[in-house]
């Protein structure tokens, strides 16, 4: 289900939410491949998905990066840790044998992106080692991701986690100045 966060930012509600930042031509997150149609309709309601320029995945589980093919014409950015994991261990960074053989996206580290001074990129490793967090400073929004959602924090228990820097990286969360949440579940 399509959401409307402000004038600039959406947000397609479903397993996995993935947000779409109008005046950057941005996605972050792709959601669910399983909710494919409901996604594919919900977005081409507001943009054309061959126009995107840019996707960022705020860590590369399954239902994160699930329908990557939808952008046929953008660049696919994610932190170099995560990257770094997928390249050794790639069914341990999706968690899908499925999705591993579709996912054919060439990955660039996030570090490479040049975005307006108001976003922030933020390494916050728990949930993956690669996790990632970012926030328009000027809207004083936060997407992310699966490192913190309303009632808590992601799981630290699969492959790629790195549970014993979550506090820290919850810590640093708590730190940041933002009024909305837009998480990667609305769990």
């Amino acid at each position: 289900m399509l959401q409307k966060i402000n004038d600039e930012v959406y947000k397609i509600a479903c397993d996995s939410n993935m947000y779409y930042i109008k005046p950057l031509s941005l996605v972050i997150d792709t959601g669910n491949f399983q909710e494919r149609a409901m996604v594919e309709r919900e977005l081409t309601s507001i943009v054309d998905p061959s126009t995107i320029k840019t996707v960022i995945f705020t860590h590369l589980h399954y239902d994160h990066i699930g329908n990557f093919n939808m952008f046929p014409k953008a660049k696919f950015y994610a932190h170099k840790e995560e990257i770094t994991y997928f390249e050794q261990n790639k069914e341990g960074a999706v968690l899908n044998p499925v999705i591993v053989k579709k996912f054919t996206a060439k990955l660039i580290s996030i570090a490479r992106l040049k975005l307006p001074k108001r976003y922030q990129i933020i390494h916050t490793p728990g949930h993956t080692c690669g996790s990632i967090c970012i926030l328009d400073t000027s809207k004083k929004i936060l997407f992310s991701g699966d490192t913190l959602f309303y009632d808590g924090h992601g799981r630290v228990d699969l492959p790629s986690s790195e549970a014993k820097k979550m506090e820290k990286t919850l810590d640093l969360i708590g730190e940041l100045d933002f009024e909305i949440l837009c998480p990667g579940h609305d769990y």
